[in-house]
């Protein structure tokens, strides 16, 4: 509109610096905290399966059973040799106590009863040492029940029942979810400006004291327990030219899945900005723009925003100062050097 039509009465509003709230929404996928791989520490069949892929298990707890045949064997084989062992001893000590007293009496040489006292102390080695191989044997056959290093969710399960496996095998994983981590990534851009907006000198105090974060699922319920940002990896990827990032949450409930998606959202607040309503601006191929008041007249001014959480204002961080008059509504209708009845 030119000068020739009667100026309009347009709302206006004068700038005062305030503090604004803002979020950053990032996608996220969450995995658990390790996922441990689950092998077998002997040769054998799977006599059984006792979990399906997705069961939720305690530590301890039983997944499979081996049937190992020589596992078996070797335990018969070290139960018979300690029964052996002990007769040995039984016997070697029956004759030490034959011979002591007459040794004492001088009817045989101590060099005998030397040789009856070596042949026992020979014999106790040996029943200790078969002693050991028991223990051995025993430990091997409680390793054919293959149970859960944590508490967490079983993976894909690779082997059926009847399976021939051994040490090498991975029979499956369990995701240790007590705690998951959700991990995303900034490109450089959003990294500094993130860094930027947290207290600290160095990287790691930043990320010590970055806020609270909210986890939202895929299907729009946000998790009610808040995340703690952890690392960064120090250095910014060249050719995607992103840094990532993870956040630990509590799952002590078991409600997070290791491979689900979801997103968070980062809370960060500006300070010493002007809050105004998202309708007071208009955009010019990638440029933001308000009209500022000049006396009768306005001008259009290219403001630096950033969208407010609630989608309906803007923070603004350049382009206006503290006491600068802005049209709130109506912005179609003007045009630079429009003149206007402020309200």
């Amino acid at each position: 509109g030119g000068g020739n039509k009667d100026p309009q009465p347009y709302k206006t509003q004068v700038m005062a610096e305030q503090d604004a709230e803002l979020e950053t929404i990032y996608p996220v996928t969450i995995k658990g905290k390790e996922d441990i791989e689950i092998r077998p520490r002997i040769d054998g069949f799977i006599d059984a399966i006792y979990v399906d892929e997705g069961s939720v298990v305690k530590k301890g707890q039983a997944l499979f059973l081996i049937n190992s045949p020589s596992a078996t064997q070797a335990l018969t084989t070290a139960q018979a040799a300690v029964e052996s062992a002990k007769a040995q001893v039984n016997t070697a000590q029956v004759n030490v106590d034959r011979i002591k007293p007459l040794a004492e009496k001088g009817i045989v040489s101590h060099t005998q009863l030397n040789m009856y006292d070596n042949s026992l102390l020979s014999a106790k080695a040996t029943l200790a040492q078969a002693q050991a191989q028991l223990s051995n044997a025993v430990a091997t056959v409680g390793w054919t029940k293959v149970s859960s290093p944590v508490d967490g969710v079983v993976g894909a399960i690779s082997y059926r029942q009847g399976s021939l496996v051994n040490s090498a095998n991975v029979l499956t994983t369990v995701a240790n979810t007590s705690n998951v981590f959700a991990y995303f990534s900034l490109n450089e851009k959003a990294l500094t400006e993130f860094l930027s907006n947290l207290e600290g000198k160095t990287q790691a105090e930043k990320i010590k004291n970055a806020p609270e974060i909210t986890l939202t699922l895929a299907d729009g319920t946000v998790y009610p327990e808040k995340g703690k940002l952890e690392t960064i990896t120090g250095v910014v990827n060249i050719t995607t030219g992103s840094a990532n990032f993870r956040a630990e949450f509590p799952n002590a409930q078991g409600h997070l899945r290791s491979g689900t998606s979801g997103k968070i959202s980062i809370p960060r607040t500006l300070h010493n900005v002007f809050v105004i309503p998202q309708e007071a601006t208009f955009a010019q191929q990638d440029k933001t723009l308000v009209y500022k008041v000049q006396g009768d007249s306005v001008v259009q001014k290219t403001i630096t925003a950033y969208s407010t959480p609630d989608g309906k204002s803007y923070a603004v961080t350049e382009g206006l100062v503290a006491g600068d008059r802005i049209v709130l509504a109506g912005v179609a209708t003007l045009s630079n050097g429009t003149k206007i009845i402020a309200q």
